[in-house]
């Protein structure tokens, strides 16, 4: 009677679990890379690294625009001001006093000072935003090689359990012949040791598994426990392989954000040369307003001012030229930092161009060794269920096919991320070539 309950909670645990699985979330790969460019924690720092660039351009705009000033204070005096004429002492303003003033200056001409600073600011602002791009793009590749180790992972722990199913067949076969006395304990206890390993092997994939998913998780942004199914696909939306090398080459100079930063970041560079470079002129300026002293002895205690003129840098220290030099080398730096970037474009290039052709050519190699295998399989089992093969040539053969089905997987998997490097590193967006 007691092992009613345990009954009971054991068919009540596997059908909550299968329940579960049945029910748990198909993310596909559209999908999931819409969340992953949406909610991705590295996207949302570059996104307000933009905004903090952005926030720097209406700085630098507002150099260029009029400064307006306002004050309002009163005085208290201790003693009341006043003047001595001949022997008689005036007053000439009150004991305590309210005064306030306005004042407005616009700069009228600065040999593009203030105006070259806000176009680099500009200028900057773009590079953050191509930066955002170039991380956007990154957190798609990461996700979509993640995807489809999570695809490799599930065929990994499908063929784990196909082995273990294989071998305990064996099994049961060999107990069959061992109960006839046609074979030895030794093989029976061969086949129980084999099955163990394999036991262990697909623990270790389904570990594999569940820290492949958490690192799915991760991307996205959601909690590293919550369970993911992937739906399989074929590919991108059209044919890597039919891609030359040099085509390849141009496209990613022509639409990695990386080369743009570059060249952007040049622009802001000749742009600050010519911001410096006005410091050796003069800048003029407007200033007006009206000052307000309350003060019954004087004559007027309001007055309007307008002044015009202009104020310049003598000498400070050659500190002008030394900046415009510095300027200098950050833009040879910068050219020669471009060069080595193309080169590494183009090798990333070539690298993923040659392992979707090295990746293609082993799904046609192990496509035909898994076929083979599981004839071969079949054929020693046939041999050893009629007393003409042995126990051993039905274990190899079990590792063969298992080998060989994990090579094709394997081989299916580098053939699909290598795709997705390809069109990474020619600087595509992955979000819109696998929609």
């Amino acid at each position: 009677m007691k092992k009613i309950p345990l009954v009971l909670f054991a068919v009540s645990f596997i059908t909550y679990t299968f329940a579960y699985f049945s029910y748990a979330e198909v993310l596909t790969l559209p999908e999931g890379l819409r969340l992953a460019t949406e909610n991705n924690r590295s996207i949302k720092i570059s996104g307000q690294e933009e905004l903090i660039s952005e926030a720097d351009t209406l700085i630098a705009k507002s150099y260029m625009l009029p400064r307006v000033n306002a004050s309002l204070s009163r005085t208290f005096l201790s003693e009341q001001p006043g003047a001595i004429f001949g022997n008689q002492e005036v007053f000439t303003a009150e004991k305590d006093f309210l005064s306030y003033s306005l004042s407005v200056q616009q700069t009228l001409y600065d040999f593009r000072k203030n105006a070259a600073r806000y176009e680099a600011s500009r200028t900057v602002l773009n590079t953050r935003r191509l930066d955002t791009v170039m991380v956007r793009n990154l957190v798609a590749l990461d996700f979509v090689s993640g995807y489809f180790d999570l695809l490799e992972a599930d065929k990994m722990v499908i063929v784990a359990q196909k082995e273990v199913e294989q071998l305990e067949l064996h099994h049961r076969n060999a107990e069959t012949l061992y109960d006839g006395g046609v074979i030895t304990k030794n093989e029976l206890l061969q086949a129980q040791v084999r099955i163990s390993d394999a036991k262990q092997r697909l623990l270790s994939a389904g570990n594999m598994r569940a820290l492949t998913a958490s690192r799915l998780n991760n991307i996205v942004s959601r909690p590293l426990k919550t369970d993911i199914q992937v739906a399989d696909v074929n590919g991108p939306s059209y044919d890597i392989s039919v891609m030359e090398l040099e085509d390849a080459w141009q496209t990613s100079e022509r639409l990695r954000p990386e080369i743009g930063i570059v060249d952007e970041t040049v622009n802001a560079l000749e742009l600050e040369k010519t911001s410096r470079r006005s410091e050796y002129f003069p800048e003029f300026f407007a200033r007006g307003g009206y000052d307000y002293t309350e003060n019954e002895f004087q004559l007027h205690e309001g007055n309007w001012s307008l002044v015009l003129g202009m104020h310049v840098n003598l000498f400070n220290g050659r500190a002008t030229s030394a900046e415009i030099l510095k300027l200098g080398h950050k833009r040879e730096k910068l050219i020669e930092q471009k060069n080595k970037l193309l080169e590494e474009i183009r090798l990333e290039v070539e690298r993923y161009v040659l392992d979707a052709k090295t990746a293609r050519e082993k799904i046609g190699v192990t496509e035909n060794a898994v076929q083979q295998a599981e004839e071969n399989l079949r054929i020693n089992r046939i041999r050893y269920e009629e007393g003409v093969g042995t126990a051993t040539d039905v274990l190899d053969a079990v590792t063969l096919l298992t080998t060989a089905e994990t090579n094709y997987y394997r081989a299916v998997y580098e053939l699909r991320k290598a795709e997705a490097g390809v069109i990474y590193s020619t600087g595509q967006e992955l979000s819109e070539v696998y929609k």
